[in-house]
């Protein structure tokens, strides 16, 4: 009996773009494209977190890669950002009360760096100043007064104690340690050693005992003597104190003027003042030539131990090149990058910092803006994401030493003030880690409240293809590309249909389309061509594919040399070809594989070898475990049976996954138990649900195109074909040379709805149905299935009356 089957025709293969009513030749004739393609939803979800002001309105991104969720951010931002306030600038100053602890101050956008400058030039004009007006003559004509007043009283003390050793024949004597007494011989001249020792002994103690006497007088003479240069000092110390702040005054009150908008600033330089007032003496010391590492430091504001380094302005975050809100892509999130750091620096061998070392990180100097980072980097540097969570929850960005935070060797106590934070934080990651964050992360959805998926496919209409046009103008114009003709541009769009799996769409995966883009431009312009055609775009697609494809020639020629066993003619009972997707990194192909099953008397049921050898999914364990309900469905409504039946993919060592194969295994069980053979040059795809329809499955052109080239290289028959569910007949984006092959009836696709359709392609006989005596009819493929099934059952059960042989499988 010959059975007709429905077929695909070459035409329904692929979907072509007839652009020939285009009124565009080139892509040159077109305007760049500025929207983002088939993203209305992301687009939509962007905006709204990025202009909602409520907390906690962060905004994850997912989807898949090269779907342009980086690009398409970039120019939203780039398009708003401009109209929004420029933020503050944001310095560190030293805190005169608390060193260890520096102050932030804002400014306006540049008045920062202008702030720092004006400090700079008030020390540098100081530096000069101060020095003068402690040089000059009125200075050193009152100095002296002071001096000499004091002198005097100090010259008038010490004679009035050398009358009265004078008085006692004693001579007073200075020395490094202060003034000692002689006693004297009364010709005047003052006794030795040796002398002295020769005395009586109560002469001697008599001149001892007024020798102490004499000495305590001096004693106190000379505490009068340091109380006087203590008043020395202090007059002096006034009068410098007076003079400096007569010459800082006003230069200080002049800066004061300038930032009295700002109270911070004003009592700050109040500070500056008095401080400059209490350490004038820095300002007089003499720069000396360099006489190793003990030299005197000079009037600096770099050198690490220069005194002056406290007047200087740390500005952290300088917006005067910015006009609008600071947009920020952190690329490398680890802690420092993103929340700074406080730098230090060698000296004498040790490590010292101070304010002026420390750096703002990604957090700060998007601070009034946004700030765009990678989930996946941002979870991989220790420490990163539990330090956003809290900066974004606390509002405010804190600087800190990662070492002495978490108890690590620190050699800083530095801990700068925080600073206030107003950000928008646009984390883009995949679906999964979203979804894992939102279960076992308390705190996620309440600092990212926005979630802006983005499509990797859009409908196929003339706008879209319109657009698409328009995206390969852009990529052409901003990369000097060359042009694309029409057939060059329809080529493009068929080759979005094969990435989007469809007909009725196109891809999304924009980074794609541009690596094809630039590589069709490659082949244009070595053949030295003004416009890139279908031809240096389909060449584009086969020299990348080429490029990865070792792995796949590598298998093909295994199966060419017979390692791999695939039978492309001839019938088999129990054995079929099914097929399979390999994914190797950025490479995707399919490639046949054997699938075989064995039935037999028994009550295992069917039994996954896959699964067993701990080789299966649970995917294809649930698509294994829905044929048994099929058989029983189909034919135990009548009668009970019991069944053994193992299926397996030969020559498979890896790890199997996903259902697609249901069908395929149903198929070869069914031609077991029937005893039909399998046409072996027919593959199939396809996975099955329990009442027995055939479901749409993915990769359905590399599977097609995977057996195709199998039965070429083996040798095209004109009966070989795909057998493919009938939902994925849109799916199909096939190559040219597998549609020639059909169009020339070489080749074959046959789409099915049922396993009863697959399994009369596959052995030519009748599925037959059940009428309504409740029986198939008599040689169909289910009377036959049935027909063995019932058979096992009765033979089961008579062996068991013979031996008595229980359900355990012991003898009674």
């Amino acid at each position: 009996m010959s059975l007709k089957y429905k077929e695909l025709s070459f035409k329904e293969l692929k979907k072509y773009h007839d652009l020939t009513g285009f009124e565009y030749k080139t892509t040159e004739e077109f305007s760049p494209v500025e929207e983002v393609i088939g993203q209305e939803r992301a687009v939509k979800s962007i905006e709204f977190g990025l202009n909602i002001e409520a907390p906690g309105y962060n905004i994850y991104i997912t989807g898949m890669s090269d779907t342009g969720r980086t690009s398409a951010v970039r120019e939203i931002l780039e398009k708003i950002s401009p109209e929004m306030k420029t933020p503050s600038d944001w310095c560190y100053i030293y805190n005169f009360q608390d060193p260890d602890c520096p102050l932030a101050i804002n400014l306006p956008p540049g008045k920062g760096r202008e702030f720092k400058k004006d400090m700079r030039e008030l020390i540098k004009l100081l530096s000069t100043e101060i020095p003068q007006a402690f040089e000059s003559e009125d200075y050193k004509k009152k100095r002296a007064q002071i001096a000499e007043k004091y002198e005097l009283q100090k010259r008038e003390l010490i004679s009035k104690v050398e009358k009265i050793a004078k008085e006692k024949n004693f001579q007073m004597a200075k020395t490094p340690l202060g003034f000692t007494t002689i006693p004297l011989k009364k010709d005047g001249q003052p006794f030795n050693q040796l002398e002295f020792q020769k005395l009586k002994d109560e002469e001697r103690k008599k001149i001892e005992t007024e020798m102490d006497n004499l000495q305590r007088e001096i004693a106190k003479v000379l505490e009068t003597v340091n109380s006087v240069d203590r008043k020395y000092r202090e007059e002096l110390n006034k009068f410098n104190r007076q003079l400096a702040l007569f010459v800082v005054e006003h230069k200080v009150e002049r800066l004061k003027k300038k930032y009295k908008e700002n109270p911070l600033i004003t009592n700050y330089l109040n500070e500056v003042k008095l401080d400059l007032v209490e350490n004038v003496e820095d300002f007089l010391r003499k720069e000396e030539p360099e006489k190793g590492i003990f030299s005197k430091a000079k009037i600096s504001l770099s050198s690490p131990l220069s005194p002056f380094i406290k007047y200087d302005v740390n500005v952290v975050v300088d917006n005067s090149h910015l006009k609008g809100a600071p947009v920020i892509i952190e690329t490398n999130p680890t802690y420092q990058n993103m929340f700074g750091r406080i730098e230090k620096r060698t000296y004498l061998g040790a490590y010292i910092t101070d304010f002026t070392r420390v750096k703002a990180g990604s957090i700060l100097k998007a601070n009034g803006g946004y700030l765009v980072v990678d989930v996946e980097e941002v979870l991989k540097n220790p420490f990163v994401w539990d330090a956003l969570k809290r900066t974004l929850r606390n509002k405010e960005a804190r600087i800190e030493d990662i070492g002495e935070e978490f108890g690590f060797l620190s050699v800083t106590a530095l801990r700068p003030m925080p600073i206030p934070l107003n950000i928008k934080v646009i984390m883009i990651g995949k679906s999964e880690i979203f979804n894992l964050l939102s279960v076992f992360d308390t705190q996620f959805k309440k600092i990212f409240k926005v979630r802006a998926d983005f499509d990797y496919e859009t409908k196929i209409n003339k706008e879209n293809i319109l657009r698409c046009a328009r995206f390969i103008c852009k990529i052409c114009k901003e990369e000097k590309l060359k042009h694309f003709d029409k057939e060059g541009i329809s080529a493009v769009i068929e080759y979005s249909n094969r990435l989007a799996e469809d007909q009725e769409k196109i891809s999304l995966q924009f980074g794609k389309i541009a690596n094809i883009l630039r590589e069709a431009n490659y082949w244009a312009t070595k053949e030295n061509r003004p416009y890139v055609t279908r031809k240096y775009v389909e060449k584009a697609i086969e020299e990348n594919e080429y490029r990865g494809s070792l792995i796949k020639e590598k298998i093909q020629e295994m199966i060419e040399r017979s390692f791999i066993y695939i039978d492309v003619e001839g019938k088999k009972v129990g054995q079929i070809n099914g097929l399979s997707i390999y994914n190797y990194g950025e490479l995707t192909f399919g490639k046949p594989t054997r699938i075989t099953a064995q039935t037999f008397m028994g009550d295992k049921g069917v039994i996954n070898i896959e699964r067993e050898a701990k080789l299966s999914g649970k995917t294809h364990d649930k698509g294994v475990l829905i044929l048994s309900g099929y058989l029983g469905g189909k034919y135990g409504i009548n009668t009970p049976f019991s069944l053994s039946a193992t299926i397996t993919f030969e020559q498979s060592y890896s790890y199997i996954e996903g259902d697609s194969a249901s069908s395929t295994e149903l198929f070869a069980i069914l031609s077991s138990l029937s005893g039909l053979p399998i046409d072996q040059g027919i593959a199939v795809t396809g996975s099955v649900n329990q009442k027995g329809e055939i479901q749409p499955i993915g990769g359905v052109n590399y599977k097609i195109e995977g057996f195709f080239e199998v039965c070429r290289a083996k040798g095209l028959t004109g009966k070989q074909g795909v057998i493919i569910p009938k939902s994925n007949t849109k799916n199909l984006m096939l190559k040219k040379e597998v549609i020639e092959a059909v169009r020339k009836e070489k080749f074959h696709i046959y789409p099915i709805s049922t396993i009863d359709e697959g399994m009369e392609i596959l052995t030519g006989v009748k599925a037959g149905e059940r009428g309504k005596d409740g029986k198939f009819p008599k040689g169909t493929v289910n009377y036959l299935v049935e027909d063995k099934l019932l058979y096992l059952m009765k033979k089961q059960e008579e062996l068991r009356k013979k031996f008595r042989i229980s359900k355990k499988g012991t003898l009674s």
